[in-house]
């Protein structure tokens, strides 16, 4: 239970939801305020049988899922969106308590999931398919052609802890709004916040089996590869993605995995709000965003003012109690996670790069940490950090580095701050990403978008539009 202040008074007991009906589970696991380590909630450790009825169910339901119409699907979705809405403050609490997220980002964060599900809502009226013009050959002329999208029909959904209800809400929203059946499972070490967003999204009513819920990763690999899903959603580290795609055969999948987060900032930049960009986008959330600044490319004129700049704007972020108002950076995960950081971090200055400010860690919350000196061979520029640690580095030349970002690994979102349209073309054309954000930084995302990135980074983009073409498959018809 939470109190008037949203902290645990008592371990709230989630259970999962299957075929309509809440389950006790019959094992659980503890979650713990990564802040000061008091049991948040219990959450269920599914079972084989669990995921078996889960999925059974979402197989059944399937048929009346996609008969159900567009408006109807659009109508529960809105009712879905007023429901998160009103309990977005419990939801949100739940979230930072659990997670150890800043809670006015928690906040912001659920309220933006509502607008998710209506957006959801906006594009389950706007499925569209498209005529062929079948005249274009002489076996065609005469015939009147058409492809048609239908439902997937049954998802099977995976989602992280660093964003866990709005990302929830890209799988659950878009996987209804085209007419299909669902089984989600959240991060075991975010289930609570979830468990309260699923309530309030089917407490708006659908047929029993549409959604489903289990819990703990043993399950997962069963999840991705039963022969009754149709789809695979999965948000989440590389190395688990790559798992998932040599484990499912031919199903389709959609895959938004890791990045470093680079960024650029030309000399003809606004270097104030470039500055102040930079230095949020790469320590908010703990740096715990796949699109977080990580490395920061800056045009050698301007680069010392610029390192400064950052320095600054850091020095005034508010770490401290996740549930403080006031707080801007909680903790990471957990106190493993932040040890990682502490790592890298330590063996990239043992390798001879400069510690500006930053890198301490008490328990699981970490000082933002800004490098300099640093080579592209350290694990602080070529691996995702996934915590609130930044590098810096000079150019003279910035079209090698567009090239070298091509030809790396990772492809997800870069940034790019500059005056010049030339520049800005030559990064949208010349660098090998899934988004390019210009006078923004590589952390930019509105949730109607396109999202997601290329090579190592993921299949597929999620955004209501996009999810919902990626969970309707194709048919061609022809009239003779």
């Amino acid at each position: 239970m939470l109190d008037a202040q949203g902290r645990a008074t008592q371990a709230v007991s989630i259970k999962a939801f299957i075929n309509g009906q809440w389950r006790e589970p019959e094992e659980v696991s503890e979650v713990r305020d990564p802040y000061r380590g008091d049991v948040v909630a219990l959450a269920p450790v599914s079972t084989a049988r669990d995921l078996d009825d889960a999925l059974d169910a979402a197989y059944r339901a399937k048929g009346a899922m996609a008969a159900m119409p567009g408006y109807e699907r659009a109508a529960f979705l809105r009712r879905a969106a007023d429901n998160v809405t009103a309990r977005a403050d419990e939801i949100a609490r739940a979230m930072s308590l659990e997670t150890g997220k800043a809670l006015r980002d928690s906040i912001f964060e659920t309220q933006r999931s509502a607008d998710t599900l209506r957006l959801c809502a906006e594009e389950a009226v706007r499925i569209q398919g498209e005529h062929i013009p079948m005249d274009a050959s002489a076996i065609g002329a005469g015939k009147i052609a058409m492809v048609m999208r239908f439902p997937a029909g049954v998802i099977a959904a995976i989602t992280p802890f660093n964003a866990p209800v709005n990302l929830a809400a890209h799988k659950l929203g878009p996987a209804i709004a085209a007419g299909n059946s669902i089984v989600l499972k959240s991060s075991p070490k975010a289930p609570l916040c979830v468990h309260l967003f699923v309530e309030a999204f089917v407490a708006a009513g659908l047929p029993a089996g549409a959604v489903n819920t289990v819990y703990g990763d043993a399950i997962a690999p069963q999840l991705v590869s039963d022969p009754r899903v149709d789809f695979v959603s999965f948000t989440g580290s590389t190395r688990v993605g790559k798992i998932i795609r040599g484990t499912i055969g031919m199903k389709r999948v959609a895959l938004e995995l890791g990045g470093v987060g680079p960024t650029f900032v030309h000399s003809d930049a606004d270097l104030p709000a470039a500055a102040k960009a930079c230095a949020r986008n790469a320590m908010l959330l703990a740096g715990q965003s796949c699109i977080s600044v990580q490395n920061v490319f800056v045009h050698k004129p301007v680069y010392e003012t610029f390192v400064a700049a950052v320095q600054d704007e850091v020095g005034l972020l508010a770490l401290g109690d996740p549930m403080d108002m006031q707080t801007e950076v909680g903790t990471l995960i957990d106190e493993q996670a932040a040890v990682r950081v502490e790592g890298m971090i330590g063996r990239a200055v043992e390798a001879g790069a400069t510690l500006l400010r930053g890198g301490s860690r008490r328990g699981a919350q970490l000082d933002p940490a800004i490098l300099t000196n640093v080579r592209s061979d350290m694990s602080v520029m070529c691996d995702e950090i996934f915590g609130p640690a930044m590098s810096l580095q000079a150019y003279e030349d910035i079209e090698p580095l567009f090239k070298s970002i091509s030809d790396s690994p990772f492809g997800l979102q870069c940034g790019i701050f500059t005056n010049s349209l030339a520049l800005a073309l030559s990064a949208i054309k010349g660098v090998r990403t899934g988004g390019v954000i210009v006078n923004g930084t590589s952390r930019w995302r509105s949730d109607q978008m396109p999202y997601g990135g290329v090579k190592d980074s993921g299949v597929g983009r999620e955004g209501p539009k996009y999810s919902i073409k990626d969970m309707t498959e194709e048919r061609f018809f022809v009239l003779n």
